[in-house]
């Protein structure tokens, strides 16, 4: 298996530690609003690689946390902190908007046919691991004290700029007159937060440098060193973390530890709408709810992200929607072949649609490349079309389908059969058409996709489809 490591700038062959097992952290939401398409993108592309890890027999152990405080609405560690914007913004407390919007993603996850990490963990239950993260850190001489917080002095840490390939002394010279004048560099980050004097926060707890709470970047080195060890196989998160909280994780991790945070980092470019990345700054967001209201299916919306490599900066529109929409039903009418075999005649062509999840895998394993998987599959779902199943194809294809949904997750496997008295419908229909009666046959066709049947017509008779 062959994955792009940031870390490097090159493909490279994935080795994990300790074989079969790999340990994955990805970068989770911040819960203070719903999640974007631009958000589903990069976590379904992250699903992908968990799939893809265990079809090639490896055991990953994945974490994701769910940041619900700390991140303020600036990178640069000012501003406000989102979930106490996102109380005032509904009136209520941050805890109950966390809540709500944590509810709402694990759903989004469901929706997306989403695997299920082996930790979500949460930000506000792991205060204790961080803050024994800055006191080591503290004893280690990396951090100092402010008016407003504890931070971490990245001149301590040689490597600072490394990874995102930054340049510090450009950055210095071009600071602006509001970059805060006690922190030493400008690049220096909050690693606990004081709570205002003025006033009493939702969300806020005791520590050794007086009530507050902890910054953003700390969440993650904290909670991925407790579930996975001090040397991740994989960070996945995306692109625009690169230059500052991955930045910033690889400096507390590995100044605490001396040991690498992560051998292998992986990450998705941005998604774009009119040539503009999707931000909720921009008003440009689209959410999962509006598309499936607009008669989209989850599904379709899973095909769309797989179309793009994760490494692309990809392009959503409703029209590209549209077409992965009309796309996966073409593949759902293959997986419906299932249940309308025809009686095999002679010794039928499989099409070796057993060996079909193998090439998927071959496929994946090269960089997660999900393009050039679904090519495959619409070529082969094309064949399968034309030909269509003969009762001896049958164990083939639905082994086929549990192999897509394996790699892929688009669900095919799931489909069920249409019941007697819909199947008598579409008998009527052919009798209709035998009889020219056009008028009664297209009556039957619309009465059918009222109840979520489609059919297409074929040279061998009616095929039906979940519509």
């Amino acid at each position: 298996m062959r994955l792009y490591n940031t870390l490097t700038r090159q493909i490279e062959e994935f080795k994990p530690q300790d074989l079969p097992k790999v340990s994955v952290y990805t970068c989770g939401p911040t819960v203070y609003d719903y999640s974007h398409i631009g958000h589903w993108f990069n976590y379904v592309r992250m699903d992908t690689l968990i799939r893809t890890l265990k079809v090639n027999d490896l055991q990953p152990k994945w974490v994701m946390n769910i940041t619900d405080v700390g991140h303020l609405t600036s990178d640069a560690d000012e501003g406000e902190d989102k979930l106490e914007k996102g109380a005032k913004r509904e009136g209520k407390t941050a805890w109950e908007v966390a809540e709500f919007y944590t509810r709402d993603f694990l759903e989004g996850m469901r929706t997306l046919n989403m695997l299920q990490p082996d930790h979500m963990v949460k930000a506000t239950e792991h205060i204790t691991e961080q803050i024994s993260l800055i006191k080591k850190l503290e004893e280690k001489g990396y951090t100092y004290v402010i008016d407003d917080g504890v931070y971490y002095d990245t001149s301590r840490f040689e490597r600072y700029g490394d990874f995102a390939q930054l340049d510090l002394d450009e950055q210095q010279a071009g600071a602006r007159v509001s970059f805060n004048p006690q922190k030493r560099n400008i690049s220096d980050f909050a690693l606990w937060k004081f709570s205002p004097k003025d006033r009493k926060r939702d969300m806020e707890w005791d520590s050794p440098w007086g009530k507050g709470f902890p910054g953003w970047h700390i969440e993650c080195s904290a909670m991925s060193m407790k579930y996975l060890g001090q040397t991740l196989d994989i960070h996945t998160g995306g692109i625009d973390h690169i230059p500052v909280h991955h930045t910033n994780e690889i400096a507390q991790s590995e100044a605490a530890t001396g040991k690498r945070l992560a051998n292998y980092w992986l990450h998705s470019n941005h998604v774009t709408i009119d040539n503009e990345k999707i931000s909720k700054s921009l008003g440009n967001t689209v959410h999962l709810q509006e598309i499936i209201s607009a008669g989209i299916s989850p599904m379709a919306v899973r095909l769309h992200i797989l179309e793009s490599h994760y490494r692309s900066q990809s392009k959503f529109s409703w029209e590209s929607l549209r077409a992965a929409h009309n796309r996966l039903q073409d593949f759902r009418a293959m997986a419906a072949l299932r249940w309308q075999a025809r009686p095999t005649v002679g010794d039928s062509a499989t099409f070796a649609l057993e060996d079909v999840p193998l090439e998927l895998i071959r496929i994946m394993s090269n960089d997660l490349d999900t393009p050039q998987a679904l090519a495959f599959l619409s070529d082969i779902n094309n064949q399968v079309l034309t030909v269509l199943i003969e009762e001896d194809m049958v164990k083939h294809l639905v082994s086929m389908l549990q192999g897509i949904d394996d790699v892929l997750g688009l669900d095919l496997a799931s489909i069920q059969d249409i019941t007697p008295a819909q199947k008598d419908l579409i008998v009527q229909r052919e009798q209709a058409r035998t009889s020219k009666n056009w008028q009664t046959a297209d009556e039957l066709r619309e009465q059918l996709a009222r109840q979520g049947v489609g059919l297409r017509d074929t040279p061998s008779g009616p095929i039906w489809l979940p519509l």
